[in-house]
C-alpha cells in the first residue's frame, strides 16, 4: 500500500528531464521538484496517492505544448491538474504534473450571457457568478461546483441535478482550443479547422474517419445510442462518431469526457442556458424505497426540472438536520424520499409546469401528506435532505476511514430494482453505513461507503463488493460511471462495459492523439486488471483537528494563499505526510517537509477561516495553523506578548504614534531600514510598511451614558490606523454620531483603552496573552453590560468576531456581540432621512462579515450613499488578515488580484468595507481609498442635519 513518505516516490526524480524542462520553459514558469510541492498534489479527492517527481506552473498553451513535448519525448507520464476535486483518481501522476489552474483562470461573457469563454482553472461557480446578471448559467450543475473547474467540469464531461444529458458539457460545448502532445494547437471553432487538423495531424484525421465510418454500421449506431442515451462518462465519448461529421468536431467531443488524456484544453466556448427565476420545490416522502422509484415515471413525465432521491439510509444519516422536513415523531423504517422541482420564468408559467405533477400526488404510496412551496426558507429546508448528505456521513464517518462516493447509471425503468439490490449488497459485504441518493430522473444514482483499507481483510471487502456492484449494473444495461468520470477506479472496466469492438476503438483513439501514452496513464482506460486496488492512500488520524478532512479540495477557491503557496487541504495532507514519515521512520523526510512548510503552510495561512464556509465538514484550517505557530513560537514570543496584554493600553499609544511618525517620514527612508532589517530577521516579525498606510488614529476613551442601550467597545485598530475618509475622523466617531443623531444611547466603558478583541494573540497561536486579554474582555464587558443586559456594539467585523469567540473561550456566552454595520442598518437605517448618493459604490465584504452574516447590512448601508452597489468579481479575503499583509505583502497581491482587476473596469466614486485593516488592504492592492461604510454615512446624514439646522 502506498504511503506519503514512500522514499521511491519521493527521491527518484528524473533531474534531467527537470532541468531540460526548466530551460525550455524559461524563467516566468515555476518548475519545482522541492518535496513539499509534490506531496501536496499527490492526492485528490479520490482514495488514490501518487506523488510526482516534478510540478511545474505554465502560463500559456505553447508553454504546455512544450512541456507535452519534453515528457513524451522521455517517456514521462504527465498529468494537467486543475482543481483536483475528481473523485476518480483522474489528477494524479508519477511523472509531472502541469497546474493548470493558477495562471488559466480567465473568464469572457459574450453576447449578453448567451456564450462564455472560459479557460480551465475558473471554477463554475465563479463563472455563474458572472453570468449571474444576464439571467443565464452554465448547463452542467455539478454539487461540487464551488470547486470544480471548467478544465475538470470538461475533462468529466460534468452534468449534475439539471442537465441530464441534454445541457451538460458534451451538449453545451462549442469550440475549443486544445494542444495535443505532437505540440499541435487546435482551434477547434476557426472555420478552417477541420482542414488544419487534417495538414497537422494526417495519422490523426485517418484513424477518426475511419471509426467513424466504422461505428455507423446500424448494429453499432443502436448499440451506440443505446448506451448513451443515460448518463455515461465511463471511456471515451464515442458517441461523437455517431453524432458528429467533421473530425475536427469528434475530435472535439471526444475530448469531453477524455480527463486529460487526449491533450490539454487551453480555453473553451459554451452555450449557456437560462436561469428561471420561479421555482417550487415539493418534498414528497414514500412509504417504501419501492414507492418512490415506481412514482418516477410519472414525475419524470410530468416535466419536472428536478427529482432527487434519498433512501432510509441517508434519512438516518442527516439526523436531527432532517428534522424540520420530516412530520413530527416519525420513525424511519424504510421510507423514502423525493425532492422534485419545477421551474419557469412566470408564476403563471410555473403553475402550468407544476400542474400535471401535483395532480399525480394523490396517486403515489406516501408516508405523509406531499408538500410543494415557493418559499425560499422552506426550499432550503426541504433541500438540506439532498445537499447535506455527504456532508453528514462523512463527517460521522469513523476515524480513519475514507469516504468513498461512487456513481452509476441505469435505464429509469430499472433504477428501483437496482437499489434494492445494491442495498443486499450493502449487507453482504458490511458496509452498514451505506446510503443511496441522486438524480433519480436520470436513472443516476450515487452510494457512499466508508472503507478503512486498513490490511488484506479490508482490501479483500473492497474488491469483492466492487465485483458484485460491477456485475448488477452492466446485468441492467447500466453503466459504472454517469458523471465523476472513469479515473482509475472503473478503468479496469471499460473492456468489460463495452465489449471488444468499442473498447479496440478507444485504444485507437488513444494511440492516435497520444501514441506514447504518456499523458495521464492508468486513467479512462488499463490493461491493468487489478489498478484500482492499487495506490490507495491511508487516512489515518494525525490532529483531531483535521482528521475529519476528506480532501475533497472545496475549501481552495475561497483560500487567499491558494496561487502563493498552498491551500487548506494542501496544509492537511502536509501534516498527514510529516506524521507517515514519522511513523515509517523516515526522519529526513519528516525533517524536510518541516522546514519548508514554514513559509509555505503557517506564515502564509491568512487563517481567515473562510475555507470553514466551503468545508463539507466545517474543518477550520486556520485552527490548524494556530496550533502550528503555537508549537512552533519561541517562549520569549509568547511572554512578550502576553506582557503586552497586561499593558495594552500603552502598546497602543506607542503604536499610534509610532503610525503618525511613519506616516511624516520620507516613505523610502522608512522602508529602507525595515528591509535592511527584514534581510537579516525574520519576515514573519518585521513588518513592511508601505505608502498607503496612515498615520495613528485617537486614542480611545471611556464615554458615559445616562440610560444606556449599549455598551459601545471601539475597535483599537482604530488607534493603531487612522481614517482614510477624507471628511471623517473613523469610524469610532462615526458610530458616536449616528448614535446621537437618532437618540440611540450608548457608553464606552471604564477600562476601554486596555482592551482588544484578542485576535492578535489567536491568530499567532499566542495562548498566555491571549487568555489575559480574554478575561478582562469578560470582566470590563462583563461589568458595563450589566452581565449581558446589554448588547455589546463593536465597530470592526473582524474584531466584532474576536470579541465573541475570545468571551466564549473565557466561559461567558451570556453579551451578545453586535457588529456595528448590523447595529446601524437594524437601528439607525429606518431613522435617516434620505442622504446624498453617489451614482456608484464598490463593496467588499470581508471574511469576517461573511462568518458573521453582515453582509447584506453592509450592502444595504451602501445603498443609503450610492445608487447602485457592485460586489466586484473576483472576491476573496484581503488576506491583510491584521499583520499579515505587513509581515507578508505578497500574500495580499496574490489574494486580491482578481478583485483589484475588476474594480479597475468600474468606474465607481466610492469603495467600502466595514474592516481596517481590510480597507487597507484593499487601497493596497486597488490604489482606491476604501473606507468603512458608516464614516460615508455618518458625514452624509450629520450634513444634511447641518444643512437642515442651518435653513
Amino acid at each position: 500500500m502506498t504511503v506519503l513518505s514512500s522514499r521511491a516516490a519521493i527521491s527518484d526524480v528524473r533531474t534531467d528531464v527537470v532541468e531540460r524542462l526548466a530551460r525550455a520553459l524559461g524563467d516566468d514558469v515555476e518548475v519545482t521538484t522541492r518535496v513539499l510541492d509534490r506531496v501536496a498534489v499527490a492526492i485528490d479527492a479520490s482514495h488514490y496517492l501518487a506523488t510526482p517527481q516534478a510540478l511545474a506552473r505554465p502560463r500559456t498553451a505553447a508553454q504546455v505544448a512544450t512541456a507535452m513535448a519534453i515528457a513524451v519525448n522521455a517517456g514521462w507520464p504527465l498529468t494537467m491538474r486543475a482543481g483536483g476535486s475528481s473523485l476518480s483518481g483522474q489528477a494524479l501522476s508519477e511523472g509531472l504534473t502541469l497546474d493548470v489552474r493558477r495562471h488559466f483562470r480567465d473568464i469572457e461573457v459574450l453576447d449578453n450571457g448567451a456564450r462564455v469563454r472560459v479557460q480551465p482553472g475558473a471554477t463554475v461557480r465563479q463563472v455563474n457568478a458572472q453570468l449571474a446578471r444576464h439571467r443565464t448559467k452554465l448547463g452542467p450543475d455539478p454539487a461540487s461546483e464551488i470547486a470544480c473547474t471548467i478544465g475538470g467540469m470538461i475533462a468529466n464531461n460534468s452534468s449534475g441535478m439539471t442537465c441530464g444529458t441534454t445541457a451538460n458539457t458534451y451538449r453545451t460545448i462549442e469550440s475549443m482550443t486544445v494542444v495535443l502532445p505532437s505540440g499541435t494547437v487546435v482551434d477547434t471553432g476557426a472555420p478552417d479547422a477541420d482542414a488544419r487538423l487534417r495538414a497537422d495531424e494526417p495519422a490523426l484525421v485517418e484513424v477518426l474517419e475511419t471509426l467513424r465510418d466504422q461505428l455507423r454500421r446500424p448494429e453499432m449506431r443502436a448499440d451506440i445510442e443505446r448506451r448513451w442515451a443515460i448518463k455515461n462518462t465511463m471511456g471515451y465519448g464515442m458517441n461523437s462518431f455517431v453524432d458528429f461529421d467533421q473530425p475536427v468536431k469528434i475530435l472535439e467531443h471526444l475530448l469531453v469526457g477524455s480527463e486529460g488524456t487526449l491533450g490539454f484544453i487551453a480555453e473553451a466556448y459554451f452555450r449557456t442556458v437560462p436561469v428561471h427565476p420561479k421555482t417550487a420545490t415539493g418534498f414528497l416522502l414514500f412509504n417504501s424505497l419501492d414507492a418512490a422509484t415506481d412514482a418516477l415515471p410519472t414525475l419524470v413525465n410530468s416535466g419536472a426540472d428536478v427529482v432527487e432521491l434519498v433512501d432510509s439510509a441517508a434519512i438516518l444519516a442527516m439526523g436531527k438536520e432532517a428534522e424540520s422536513v420530516l412530520p413530527k415523531g416519525m420513525e424511519v423504517k424504510g421510507q423514502a424520499s423525493l425532492l422534485v422541482e419545477y421551474q419557469g420564468d412566470t408564476d403563471e408559467e410555473l403553475a402550468e409546469r407544476s400542474k400535471e405533477g401535483l395532480a399525480h400526488f394523490g396517486d403515489f404510496d406516501l408516508y405523509s401528506d406531499p408538500e410543494m412551496t415557493q418559499d425560499p426558507k422552506r426550499r432550503t429546508e426541504m433541500w438540506t435532505m439532498r445537499q447535506g448528505l455527504y456532508t453528514k456521513v462523512a463527517r460521522n464517518r469513523p476515524k480513519g476511514t475514507a469516504a468513498l462516493l461512487e456513481d452509476i447509471a441505469v435505464p429509469m425503468e430499472r433504477l428501483g430494482n437496482v437499489c434494492s439490490e445494491l442495498q443486499v449488497l450493502f449487507d453482504r459485504h458490511h458496509y452498514k453505513d451505506a446510503v443511496i441518493f441522486g438524480h433519480a430522473k436520470n436513472g443516476n444514482i450515487h452510494f457512499l461507503v466508508t472503507e478503512d483499507f486498513a490490511g488484506p481483510e479490508s482490501m479483500k471487502r473492497y474488491e469483492d463488493f466492487t465485483e458484485d456492484m460491477v456485475q448488477l449494473v452492466l446485468g441492467k444495461q447500466g453503466t459504472l460511471k454517469a458523471e465523476h468520470g472513469t479515473g482509475r477506479i472503473m478503468a479496469p472496466f471499460v473492456h468489460r462495459q463495452y465489449g471488444d469492438e468499442l473498447y479496440d476503438a478507444m485504444w485507437q483513439v488513444k494511440r492516435a492523439c497520444d501514441p506514447t501514452v504518456s499523458l495521464n496513464p492508468g486513467a479512462v482506460l488499463t490493461e491493468d486488471p487489478k489498478l484500482h486496488l492499487k495506490n490507495i492512500k491511508k487516512t489515518v488520524p494525525v490532529r483531531p483537528v483535521i482528521d475529519d478532512c476528506v480532501e475533497c479540495g472545496y475549501c481552495e477557491p475561497v483560500c487567499p494563499s491558494q496561487h502563493l503557496t498552498t491551500t487548506p487541504r494542501q496544509r492537511i495532507v502536509v501534516q498527514r505526510a510529516i506524521a507517515a514519515a514519522q511513523a515509517s521512520g523516515d526522519q529526513e523526510l519528516a525533517k524536510q517537509l518541516y522546514e519548508q512548510e514554514t513559509y509555505s503552510v503557517v506564515q502564509t495561512c491568512a487563517v481567515d477561516g473562510m475555507c470553514q464556509t466551503a468545508c463539507p465538514v466545517k474543518i477550520n484550517t486556520g485552527d490548524l495553523i494556530r496550533d502550528l505557530r503555537a508549537e512552533r513560537a519561541p517562549g520569549a514570543l509568547d511572554s512578550g506578548w502576553a506582557f503586552a496584554a497586561e499593558h495594552w493600553s500603552g502598546v497602543l499609544h506607542i503604536a499610534s504614534a509610532g503610525m503618525t511618525v511613519v506616516d511624516h517620514v520620507p516613505n523610502p527612508l522608512v522602508r529602507g531600514v525595515l528591509g535592511a532589517a527584514r534581510a537579516i530577521g525574520s519576515k514573519d516579525v518585521i513588518p513592511t510598511l508601505s505608502a498607503e498606510l496612515p498615520g495613528g488614529g485617537p486614542i480611545r476613551k471611556p464615554r458615559p451614558a445616562a440610560t444606556p442601550q449599549a455598551v459601545f467597545m471601539p475597535a483599537c485598530v482604530g488607534s493603531m490606523f487612522g481614517t482614510g475618509y477624507e471628511h471623517g475622523s473613523g469610524v469610532r466617531e462615526a458610530v458616536l454620531k449616528l448614535a446621537d443623531l437618532v437618540g440611540y444611547q450608548v457608553e464606552v466603558p471604564e477600562g476601554i483603552g486596555g482592551l482588544c478583541c484578542a485576535t492578535p494573540w489567536k491568530s499567532k497561536g499566542l495562548h498566555k496573552g491571549g487568555d489575559i486579554m480574554g478575561h478582562r474582555l469578560a470582566e470590563v464587558l462583563g461589568r458595563a453590560s450589566d452581565n449581558g443586559r446589554l448588547p455589546v456594539i463593536c465597530d470592526n467585523v473582524s474584531c466584532s468576531e474576536g470579541t465573541a469567540i475570545a468571551l466564549h473561550k473565557a466561559g461567558v456566552d451570556d453579551i451578545r456581540v453586535i457588529d456595528a454595520t448590523t447595529w446601524a442598518a437594524e437601528f439607525v437605517a429606518p431613522r435617516l432621512p434620505e442622504l446624498h448618493k453617489d451614482r456608484l459604490a464598490v463593496v467588499h465584504p470581508t471574511c469576517s462579515s461573511t462568518r458573521m452574516g453582515v453582509n447584506e447590512a453592509l450592502i444595504m448601508l451602501a445603498g443609503l450613499v450610492a445608487d447602485q452597489v457592485v460586489v466586484p468579481d473576483g472576491l476573496r479575503c484581503c488576506a491583510f488578515a491584521g499583520d499579515r499583509g505587513l509581515l507578508h505583502p505578497e500574500l495580499t497581491a496574490s489574494s486580491t488580484r482578481d478583485e483589484a482587476a475588476s474594480v479597475a473596469k468600474l468606474d465607481a466614486q466610492l469603495y467600502l468595507s466595514c474592516n481596517r485593516t481590510c480597507e487597507i488592504g484593499m487601497t493596497r492592492a486597488t490604489g482606491k481609498t476604501y473606507v468603512h461604510v458608516l464614516e460615508v454615512v455618518a458625514d452624509r446624514a450629520t450634513a444634511g442635519q447641518r444643512a437642515t439646522v442651518h435653513a
